[in-house]
């Protein structure tokens, strides 16, 4: 699946695929200090143990690590600070009902740059069970199979 261009991805959150069924996606600004975006922008970020929550009707992304900037000295963030994200209302409102109601979860699945701005894309997801895991995990492997398979023959 191609990016348009002016994209870049900075990191990834592998888990969320194998851990959630991905329902619906968002895109969402982030607030964010100086050094964060310098942190960023070189990688050291990570979405491993990440989650959003609603705090009163603002959405926060939690316990994502940001690591801090070497070059930013007494002005450096908090690695682990919550940080605000930018959604319209309308679209707030329907994810805080879809939380509440429907026992689904919002995931951060990736964050990248759009036209030098940090965007993350969030997913409202819904936990698989084991069961699904090791269904995934089986289907995986088979495809992996075919494809080695097809080009020992080839």
């Amino acid at each position: 699946m191609a990016r348009p261009s002016g994209e870049r991805t900075l990191v990834t959150n592998r888990r969320a695929k194998f851990d959630y069924e991905l329902l619906e996606r968002f895109e969402a600004g982030l607030v964010l200090t100086g050094s964060e975006v310098k942190s960023m922008r070189a990688g050291n970020v990570s979405l491993a143990e990440a989650y959003c929550a609603f705090r009163g009707d603002e959405l926060f992304l939690e316990q994502a690590h940001v690591a801090p900037y070497p070059l930013a000295h007494a002005r450096n963030h908090e690695p682990m600070r919550p940080r605000k994200l930018l959604l319209h209302r309308r679209e707030l409102d329907r994810l805080h009902g879809a939380v509440r109601r429907g026992g689904l979860t919002l995931v951060p699945v990736r964050l990248y740059l759009k036209k030098g701005r940090i965007k993350l894309e969030i997913a409202l997801g819904r936990g698989k069970k084991t069961h699904d895991k090791r269904h995934a995990i089986k289907a995986r492997d088979a495809e992996r199979q075919m494809r080695r398979a097809l080009r020992e023959r080839g």
